[in-house]
């Protein structure tokens, strides 16, 4: 399996700067970033994960910005892997316009809109939704050739892995694939890892790799306990890598590993990247 890297994860690095890092550490590919610019207010703060990030594509910075990015991963022997929005589910104008994007700066995929699980709207009715916007969706990706992938994320309706299969089977898994991200599981979705992993079967395309876990918070008057999830270094979460290689190697997985860290362990991005690649590589040679 090869590495690479989300660059939501590494806010004060431009690309060049972020692909000169990848490379130093033996990191395959860069999945990019792709948000709007902050306004005025945000972007005179430090860098930031989702605020002021400076490895992001700006939609309304053009080609110009798109072949900047293109060329700072190309100029140091990296694959773009992937564009990576924030889609709403249902909006195809912003999906087509983030695959013509996609298309250019030569990825392979995009992550397309899940619809958010917040209590206001019946589940039956946001897959419906979910359901007719992929089938859409993954005619689009067929005529721009970019797989668009299915998150599995917290509080959205594809939290696990047997709910994104749910909104994906059927499709052409040429067209719709699923990221798997068993960090964001701490948070929601748990299941068996490998057993997620044999459901997803050809759907399977990517994976996230971070990790997280669950604190107490102080005792209430009535003698219960709230618990909130946080994240953590990859060695250091609830997540069992090594188990989950293993799970991968098993189902004959050989795509990337991205990283993608939040938790601050590392005092900058490289250093954070170096680990990445030690850690990851260590557990592949075990596996």
């Amino acid at each position: 399996m090869k590495l690479s890297v989300f660059t939501v994860a590494t806010p004060e690095l431009g690309p060049e700067e972020l692909a000169a890092a990848a490379q130093e550490a033996g990191i395959h590919a860069v999945e990019w970033r792709y948000k709007e610019a902050p306004d005025a207010a945000v972007a005179s703060q430090e860098p930031s994960f989702w605020g002021n990030n400076r490895c992001t594509i700006f939609p309304s910075g053009g080609e110009a910005m798109l072949d900047r990015f293109g060329k700072a991963a190309a100029d140091h022997g990296l694959t773009t892997l992937s564009l990576t929005p924030y889609l709403t589910a249902g909006d195809l104008e912003a999906t087509e316009q983030v695959l013509k994007a996609a298309k250019r700066v030569g990825a392979s995929f995009i992550r397309v809109g899940v619809p958010i699980y917040d209590r206001s709207r019946p589940f039956g009715e946001l897959f419906t939704l979910a359901r007719t916007y992929l089938q859409q969706v993954q005619e689009l990706c067929r005529t721009y050739g970019v797989k668009g992938l299915i998150e599995t994320h917290h509080q959205t309706i594809a939290a696990s892995a047997s709910a994104a299969y749910r909104l994906c089977e059927g499709l052409d898994p040429d067209c719709i694939g699923v990221l798997y991200d068993p960090g964001n599981m701490v948070y929601e979705g748990f299941e068996n890892y490998r057993m997620g992993l044999e459901l997803l079967g050809p759907y399977l395309a990517h994976v996230h790799v971070k990790n997280a876990g669950w604190q107490a918070g102080p005792e209430e008057a009535d003698g219960s306990i709230s618990w909130k999830a946080d994240w953590a270094g990859l060695a250091k979460g609830v997540v069992p890598w090594k188990q989950i290689i293993e799970d991968l190697q098993a189902v004959g997985y050989d795509g990337y590993l991205g990283i993608e860290d939040f938790s601050k362990e590392f005092a900058d991005s490289p250093a954070m990247l170096q680990h990445f690649v030690h850690y990851i590589n260590g557990l592949q040679s075990q596996g």
